[in-house]
């Protein structure tokens, strides 16, 4: 990340991008100490299928406090660059090296330390291990 707050899109995931007709990423805070980056369109399909949700569950409402509230749409501009807002970079605790996490219909931006510190602190945690394959089991993945 420079010091404007710039980080590169992975060429990989502009080349996606392209290919499905987008220019602009939403960014948003995650739960988690991350920025997650949805392509335009898959943030549209999320927000409808926030909307057909009851807006009297807390957990909805929290979910939309946090996830929605907090969403920039953000272009890419002709260096294939990402401007992550201040907020959202404070949020992450995104300072120098960020690490592009692909996660399928979206990705996530992390601090790279924080990024693996998290990983290796689950593997090396049998029981979390454990427990993930167990879940894994039960949704056939």
């Amino acid at each position: 990340m420079d010091a404007k707050g710039r980080t590169a899109v992975p060429a990989r995931y502009r080349d996606a991008l392209t290919a499905m007709g987008d220019d602009k990423l939403v960014l948003t805070t995650s739960l988690d100490a991350c920025v997650v980056a949805y392509p335009m369109r898959e943030w549209l399909a999320f927000e409808e299928r926030l909307s057909r949700k009851s807006s009297f569950d807390r957990n909805v409402a929290m979910l939309r406090r946090i996830y929605v509230s907090g969403a920039v749409e953000c272009e890419i501009d002709k260096h294939g660059r990402v401007l992550v807002p201040v907020s959202l970079r404070k949020h992450a605790g995104l300072d120098k090296e960020v690490l592009w996490a692909g996660m399928g219909r979206y990705a996530e931006l992390w601090d790279r330390e924080r990024f693996d510190s998290l990983c290796g602190d689950f593997m090396a945690d049998e029981a979390s291990r454990a427990a993930l394959l167990d879940r894994l089991s039960e949704l056939e993945l």
